[in-house]
């Protein structure tokens, strides 16, 4: 496992393009400056992507917090997804955490606007590479 350090939240991408509003009651209830979890980042086209951590680092920022505990994600990730996730993020003008204040969502459209279009894309990378292998 890297070792924790920390970093600016400024450059850190995001790699969704919501929070859910009972996850960030859950952690905001529990936030403690000080006890972050680490974000879990990937470097990828000259961005620094973070894979996990979203509502920690959107909580750290509603708490003024300029910076946070980082670690380099080591996870089996499917990085073609996670890229594809980057893109919608940067095509609707989610460049950092703070742009996803305005797109804090409840239970239900978070479900189906996140979710479900994350769902739709794996079903579709999933018969594509299917495809792909000539099955």
């Amino acid at each position: 496992m890297s070792d924790v350090f920390f970093m600016a939240l400024r450059p850190l991408q995001p790699s969704q393009l919501y929070i859910s509003t009972e996850k960030l009651a859950s952690v905001l209830c529990e936030f403690a400056p000080k006890q972050i979890e680490a974000v879990p980042l990937r470097r990828s086209g000259g961005h620094i992507v973070m894979t996990d951590g979203h509502t920690r680092a959107f909580a750290a920022f509603l708490s003024g917090l300029s910076e946070v505990p980082v670690v380099w994600d080591e996870d089996e990730l499917d990085w073609e997804a996670y890229e594809i996730c980057v893109q919608w993020c940067k095509e609707e003008g989610v460049s950092w955490v703070g742009d996803l204040v305005g797109r804090v969502l409840g239970p239900e459209e978070y479900e189906r606007l996140w979710r479900g279009r994350c769902r739709k894309m794996h079903e579709e990378l999933t018969r594509k590479r299917g495809l792909d292998s000539g099955a």
